[in-house]
């Protein structure tokens, strides 16, 4: 079968709706993840192969600038302001910290990987262009 085909059964679902829950961005039915951030090698559904995604370290790098940052923030904040024995940073800190930083990765690699499919985005292509001669030095 035809890959434009196969394609033109399904309408284009948007990538924030099929990713954050981690759903195939063709058909929005199967899962995209067999583990916590493992991809599938296909939709289960509809058989879409996940092989064009590459998020890379997209998910790490939101998570670092919008988990981790504030969460690092506050611990300082309770180190600075109050003075407070490592048993805090244990129950207030450490909690946070793990709190923005480990469920966001996931609804974030499917907002990435769906964003891909939508987009049709590839990896880049550079082309060889010949140099002009350049003039020879005496």
């Amino acid at each position: 079968m035809d890959e434009t085909s196969t394609e033109a059964r399904y309408e284009p679902l948007p990538p924030f709706q099929t990713g954050i829950r981690g759903r195939c961005p063709r058909c929005g039915k199967g899962h995209m993840f067999k583990g916590f951030l493992t991809l599938r090698p296909a939709c289960e559904v509809c058989g879409l192969d996940y092989s064009f995604a590459d998020p890379a370290d997209g998910p790490a790098f939101f998570v670092i600038c919008f988990g981790c940052v504030p969460s690092v923030a506050l611990a300082v904040w309770i180190e600075v302001a109050l003075q407070a024995p490592y048993w805090v940073h244990l129950f207030t800190s450490l909690p946070f910290m793990l709190l923005t930083c480990i469920p966001p990765l996931r609804p974030l690699k499917g907002w990435l990987v769906a964003s891909q499919y939508f987009y049709k985005a590839k990896e880049g292509e550079l082309t060889r262009r010949d140099m002009p001669d350049q003039a020879k030095s005496p």
